[in-house]
């Protein structure tokens, strides 16, 4: 059934047109700045499709931008903080006091901007195919030559970007989206908007990001390219970077059920019918990371106990915001490290790898370096009193305890859980290890880009 169109009024009066489908967790779905039409879109089977499967598990909350579509045509202001005001609109009339938030190309800057400063109801990041500054799209040449149309030929313009984005070998697809593209926005107003979006730069909010975030992109997509993917996952704290096939902009073409599927992962939902299917197996086994901050009684005796402490703080929030970030569960604190359980090897990995990035990125500036070896192996713990024992969290100590500053160290069990998820993975050999009477076989697990 085709949902029922809904207004709200932003705060400097503009009426912005959305729907809503299905029940549960809010998950709201921004416009692609700034053609977009609510009612159309409804007309795409494909994209039809798309968000009934949205809608199985969640509240889909869709709406269209100023100026675009439904929503009240006769506006000029097309900034990024006017584009946040149509979001805040359309949750707050809504009463929605905590929401996954997902942008598709275009509206990256608005959505990580409103992420930024709403931490409280953001619950969880999502981008796909997008960027946080605007001249990592537009630098492209391809896409200078395509906005170059839009002061000349309206028509030719859109059918040009809808070639772009859905590929050159698309026919009826980039057809009907370039008639879609025509009906959401007069030449006029998609020039005001394109020229005020080519200003948006969020860039330094990234660092401050403190919401659980998902980057997705498709390998061959041609802007933006796959670094800038790469380097915005890098620069917010914790986020997880997962990379798909495939050249078409649009998530629901090509292969949409890994889309689809990365989702449901990251909103914890996928693993969660996991468990349901399967409660004993999914129960049981956990992969176990253990972090240690390299030196930490050599520090106390340098800096003293005050400036000690400081350094464990901040070890403490970065780990601490990783495992929010990649559904993990700190078990215990350790004096000078934590011990946390993942239900994913693959999450527990993205995980230890963000930390470390962080780790990183804290030392680039801070005063007293700090430096984490990190340990992860795999297994069936037992759990008593909120807490794991056994041998599977006492081998991931004792790897953890094998690795240098900076390093990841894994048995092989997370490896192999790992395989085929992209991870890269250096031959350790194996190590004796205190109160095992056989060799284990570790890895290292690269970390640094490049």
């Amino acid at each position: 059934m085709e949902p029922r169109i809904q207004y709200a009024q932003t705060k400097d009066g503009v009426s912005i047109a959305f729907w809503t489908l299905g029940e549960g967790m809010p998950y709201v779905s921004m416009p692609t700045l700034p053609l977009t039409h609510v009612g159309l879109e409804w007309q795409w089977p494909e994209l039809r499709r798309a968000y009934e499967r949205l809608s199985e598990r969640r509240m889909v909350v869709r709406y269209d931008g100023r100026g675009s579509g439904l929503s009240e045509r006769d506006v000029t202001d097309f900034s990024l903080d006017a584009h946040v005001l149509d979001l805040e609109a359309v949750v707050d009339h809504l009463g929605l006091e905590s929401f996954a938030l997902a942008a598709s190309g275009t509206p990256g800057p608005v959505a990580i901007a409103y992420a930024a400063r709403h931490p409280e109801r953001v619950s969880h990041l999502l981008l796909w195919c997008s960027y946080a500054r605007a001249s990592d799209w537009s630098r492209s040449p391809q896409i200078q030559a395509v906005r170059a149309l839009l002061d000349k030929d309206w028509e030719v313009y859109t059918e040009t970007v809808a070639h772009v984005a859905f590929g050159w070998s698309a026919g009826e697809e980039a057809q009907r989206y370039a008639a879609f593209m025509r009906e959401s926005m007069t030449q006029e107003a998609a020039q005001a908007a394109f020229a005020a979006s080519a200003e948006y730069d969020v860039t330094a909010l990234l660092p401050q990001l403190r919401v659980p975030t998902l980057v997705v992109h498709r390998r061959q997509v041609p802007f933006p390219d796959v670094g800038v993917a790469r380097h915005l996952a890098s620069r917010v704290p914790g986020a997880r970077l997962v990379l798909l096939e495939g050249a078409s902009l649009a998530p629901w073409l090509g292969d949409p059920e890994a889309w689809l599927r990365a989702i449901d992962e990251f909103l914890g939902e996928g693993e969660e019918a996991a468990a349901g299917a399967e409660p004993g197996a999914a129960a049981a086994v956990h992969t176990i990371l253990f972090t240690d901050m390299e030196g930490s009684t050599t520090l106390t005796q340098r800096v003293g106990d005050a400036k000690a402490q400081e350094a464990v703080r901040t070890h403490n929030r970065i780990v601490r915001d990783a495992l929010k970030a990649h559904s993990g569960s700190e078990i215990k604190h350790t004096g000078d490290g934590i011990m946390a359980s993942f239900t994913s090897a693959s999450r527990a990995l993205e995980c230890a790898i963000a930390i470390q990035r962080a780790f990183a990125q804290h030392n680039e500036t801070a005063e007293e370096p700090i430096r984490v070896r990190i340990g992860l192996n795999a297994g069936e713990p037992i759990a008593e009193e909120e807490d794991l024992f056994g041998t599977a969290v006492i081998l991931a100590a004792r790897i953890a305890a094998k690795a240098e500053g900076g390093e990841i160290l894994a048995a092989n069990v997370v490896r192999e859980l790992a395989a085929g998820k992209g991870f890269l993975f250096s031959d350790r050999g194996d190590v004796a290890l205190r109160g095992f009477e056989e060799p284990v076989r570790l890895y290292e697990v690269r970390w640094r880009e490049g």
